[in-house]
């Protein structure tokens, strides 16, 4: 069982990197035989189709972000360290993981039916986990959805700028985005929905 989790996992990341560098659809399954090492029929013994291989990686990629986020928070001692905490670990996770990040952000409308709306659920307990985090904030501050997706969109597109190997590391970088974030949120709680208000008309 082990072996065969390995293979899977080398299967998965070679599938990530191509669909990131050449997107879903330009992508076939001959491409990612290649890319892989796998033969076509080493490749659909663990997959019935190029989209079951997407879902997978998709799946794959948010249990184990969100079961990490989980072990993460459930140590920290209070409201501003678990938002630290998961902010950590969603940064330093995904700086080992940019070509799945890339996947995550511009091919789940790829899947379709069961495989969709599973990924789908995946990603609401993700975003109900920083929601809730979010909304243990005591204090008046912005609505914590609004807040939660202002904060993955601050932290999901580093893959576009950002290089682990360079000066800044992984945990670093999410050191200061979480500075970034939590100032705002928590520190100038008040000055949010007045902020928002005015926005709205």
């Amino acid at each position: 069982m082990q072996a065969y989790d390995k293979r899977l996992d080398s299967l998965l990341a070679a599938a990530a990197k191509t669909f990131a560098e050449r997107g879903y659809h330009a992508t076939s399954m001959r491409d990612l035989a290649r890319a892989s090492g796998f033969s076509l029929a080493g490749m659909y013994h663990y997959v019935e189709s190029k989209q079951e291989l997407l879902f997978q990686i998709q799946d794959r990629c948010f249990v184990r972000v969100l079961d990490g986020a989980r072990a993460a928070v459930a140590t920290a001692p209070d409201t501003e360290a678990r938002l630290r905490a998961f902010i950590r670990h969603h940064v330093t996770f995904f700086a080992s993981h940019m070509d799945e990040m890339k996947v995550l952000a511009h091919e789940e409308d790829e899947l379709t039916g069961t495989m969709r709306a599973q990924v789908r659920r995946r990603k609401k307990e993700y975003v109900g986990l920083l929601t809730g985090l979010l909304a243990d904030v005591p204090g008046e501050h912005a609505d914590p959805h609004l807040a939660a997706y202002a904060l993955f969109g601050m932290m999901n597109w580093i893959y576009t700028w950002y290089h682990p190997a360079g000066p800044t590391p992984p945990a670093a970088l999410a050191d200061e985005l979480a500075s970034l974030f939590l100032d705002g949120y928590i520190a100038a709680h008040h000055a949010t929905p007045r902020l928002v208000a005015t926005l709205g008309g």
